[in-house]
């Protein structure tokens, strides 16, 4: 993270769809750099209360957020977490030993990919329901943008108590 990251411009005019994902994209590519150039054991480092807020730990979580929120309730694929994730809450950011932090990136990436491809194919005003919760993807990607941000900001607490790194 010591380089200023390649993350794209947000257009500042323009429609809503280039607006909204371009938010999205920026703070996924600031979730890669924040998480950049780290160690497995720096990554895995709980500077807070909480065992679970890592670097690794949250990187797993914006991957199963990318692949429920537009695999699972827009684009209607199986949920095959909801079994594991009632038995443990917080399954997701319990990152497997031997799981690298460039495995953890490039899964993410992956999953980025995937919900913008799925994004694509869908109108804002659509409306996808799941467990009797109807949503439009326009609410979907809007969470998105949230949920992400939110995290980029703990990612920016995490990466500068680990090495003292920091940058907008």
């Amino acid at each position: 993270m010591t380089e200023r990251p390649q993350r794209p411009e947000v257009p500042l005019t323009g429609g809503e769809r280039e607006i909204l994902t371009g938010l999205l994209d920026y703070h996924r590519a600031t979730v890669a750099w924040k998480s950049g150039g780290l160690t497995e054991d720096q990554a895995r480092q709980a500077h807070l209360p909480s065992e679970l807020t890592t670097v690794a730990g949250l990187i797993a979580h914006l991957t199963l957020n990318e692949w429920f929120w537009f695999a699972v309730v827009v684009d209607g694929e199986e949920d095959t977490w909801a079994e594991r994730l009632e038995l443990d809450p917080d399954a997701e950011f319990r990152v497997p030993p031997g799981t690298s932090v460039e495995t953890l990136l490039a899964d993410y990436e992956k999953q980025c990919a995937r919900s913008r491809e799925i994004i694509a194919g869908r109108g804002f005003d659509d409306e996808v329901t799941h467990k009797h919760e109807t949503f439009n993807v326009r609410w979907v990607l809007t969470h998105m943008i949230e949920e992400t941000a939110r995290h980029v900001g703990h990612l920016d607490v995490l990466r500068e108590l680990t090495d003292g790194l920091t940058g907008e």
